[in-house]
């Protein structure tokens, strides 16, 4: 079954082509904890395509003095992402508008394994027989980035949190430990991934 795709904003795209069309604008910029490398500006002119919303999870992992259970990760908005495509092959690279107190503005390109785990992720999930929407949930403390299926198909992608039931596709490379390009459920990832950013604890010792 085809995935949703919320319609992007008006002006996140307009700035992307804005940025596109300037003549110092190359794809070379960071990926989540990868490092940059030579810009790969395939000849002829690039295209949008698939434009994603990426939401940003914060305090995996995260607990209160004496609580035995993790605090509830907190997820925000933090950008448009728009792949790129050349006349030919692959996706060349992806550019992402961020949220400004002005507005939607271009943010940045982006080049590395990402670009092609999104279109390869995208590829595997499409004839999964549920219908989700689809987004990105980026997870910084884990230089995690992962393609999340949303059962809430009416969202306009700028709010709400994973569902227990929702699935998240990691993308490669994923963290040590995660099998990349396959779906979990949110209710069976979290804990694992709270686990393993949680502090181990203390040993006590007697005299």
């Amino acid at each position: 079954m085809p995935l949703l795709v919320p319609p992007a904003p008006a002006p996140a795209l307009r700035s992307i082509l804005n940025a596109l069309g300037s003549p110092t604008a190359l794809p070379g910029a960071r990926t989540f904890g990868v490092r940059p490398s030579p810009p790969r500006v395939p000849a002829g002119p690039l295209t949008t395509e698939l434009s994603l919303p990426v939401h940003t999870m914060d305090g995996v992992g995260s607990r209160r003095p004496g609580a035995a259970r993790p605090v509830a990760p907190r997820t925000r908005l933090s950008g448009w992402r728009f792949q790129l495509r050349g006349p030919a092959g692959p996706p060349a690279a992806a550019a992402q508008a961020g949220l400004t107190p002005d507005g939607w503005a271009f943010s940045h390109f982006v080049e590395g394994p990402y670009v092609t785990a999104t279109e390869r992720a995208w590829r595997q999930v499409e004839s999964l027989p549920a219908l989700f929407q689809a987004r990105l949930l980026s997870i910084p403390e884990l230089y995690m980035l992962t393609l999340w299926l949303h059962r809430d198909t009416a969202s306009d992608g700028l709010t709400g949190h994973p569902a227990p039931e929702d699935l998240l596709v990691p993308l490669a490379p994923a963290p040590p430990g995660i099998a990349a390009h396959r779906p979990y459920r949110v209710a069976d990832l979290l804990p694992r991934l709270s686990d393993r950013l949680s502090p181990a604890p203390l040993l006590r010792t007697t005299a």
